[in-house]
């Protein structure tokens, strides 16, 4: 008799359209970095230290924390002849320097991507002297990727450009000897703006032989986007510290969505959020699993009467191997 009530409940449930972007979720940067935190613990054993969050996403930071890994912000909160491993983020040059100075063993979980443009910025600055390019970086300032990157280079060889109206202030000190590099997890259209302004004031400046913004940051951007106008609401999933997440929920507002909410899991979705809509678009961040969202999908599936579409922009293929020494091993 009660599944008879509950199938008809069903039956009378409100409609709802769901729409998923596609690719949403882990990068292969993420992937990677969670990866060594794991396997760091399995070869050596718990407890492992992580230097600041491994990646921007509690659930995954908690989950590694029951394995025994324990996060901190600084080494000095890391034991003598203890491992630690440094998030995706990366970290400036200082860190490695300190490590080994305590004799820590470290392992490097920062992006591919992200050391890409760490290479970049000592290429542009490599020259020294006054043959040296002053480097213009576009990012949000306090961020670690950006801490990270400009800590790769003495203090006072770049300066950093958090949105367009900077771009338009800066005045450095040689305007011919220029170059500009990214943070990887921009808004593409608010970097591009960025880009035209500082190419347009500083027309020697030197850019990136390919875009720092990362593949995925641009893929989850691009997906959202095709579903946005077509939505009453879209959901974001993911955390309010991550950059990639909340360029998803700006992007997708600036699409044509009504409105966009980040929700870093299910138990934070206020539902009266859904009255109204229609239409529901949801994806997720690049460091937020893709749990969450079946979480959420299966929560939806209970109080409305779903029809599902996934709207898939480009297929993602892309995996970084374990650094060293923990890749030397890999079976």
């Amino acid at each position: 008799m009660p599944s008879q009530n509950l199938d008809t409940a069903k039956t009378h449930s409100r409609a709802l359209k769901l729409l998923l972007a596609g690719p949403r979720g882990f990068c292969a940067g993420v992937d990677r970095a969670i990866r060594v935190v794991e396997e760091a613990l399995r070869r050596y054993g718990a407890p492992v230290y992580v230097r600041h969050e491994i990646v921007h996403n509690r659930t995954v930071v908690e989950n590694l924390e029951k394995q025994g890994a324990i996060f901190v912000e600084e080494l000095d909160e890391v034991p003598e002849d203890a491992h630690v491993v440094f998030s995706a983020h990366g970290v400036p040059k200082t860190v490695p320097l300190e490590a080994e100075r305590r004799n820590l063993l470290y392992l490097d979980a920062t992006c591919p991507l992200v050391s890409k443009v760490h290479r970049e910025a000592e290429r542009h600055f490599a020259n020294g002297g006054e043959n040296a390019r002053h480097i213009l970086m576009i990012g949000h300032a306090g961020h670690p990727e950006v801490v990270g990157t400009m800590g790769q280079l003495p203090v006072g060889a770049v300066t950093l450009i958090n949105d367009a109206d900077e771009a338009r202030a800066v005045q450095p000190e040689n305007p011919d000897r220029l170059a500009f590099i990214t943070q990887t997890t921009l808004s593409v259209d608010d970097t591009r703006e960025i880009v035209d302004i500082l190419r347009e004031r500083f027309p020697q400046i030197e850019g990136p032989k390919r875009e720092d913004i990362c593949y995925a940051t641009t893929n989850r951007q691009d997906a959202v986007k095709k579903i946005a106008a077509e939505c009453d609401l879209v959901l974001v999933i993911g955390s309010p510290n991550s950059s990639n997440s909340q360029r998803l929920r700006e992007v997708a507002e600036r699409s044509g969505a009504p409105k966009a909410l980040l929700i870093p899991k299910l138990q934070d979705l206020d539902w009266s959020a859904l009255d109204g809509v229609n239409v529901l678009g949801i994806t997720a961040g690049a460091s937020a699993p893709e749990t969450l969202v079946q979480e959420i999908i299966e929560a939806l599936s209970k109080r409305f009467s779903l029809d599902i579409e996934e709207r898939i922009v480009k297929e993602e293929h892309v995996t970084f191997s374990l650094p060293a020494p923990l890749g030397q091993q890999e079976a």
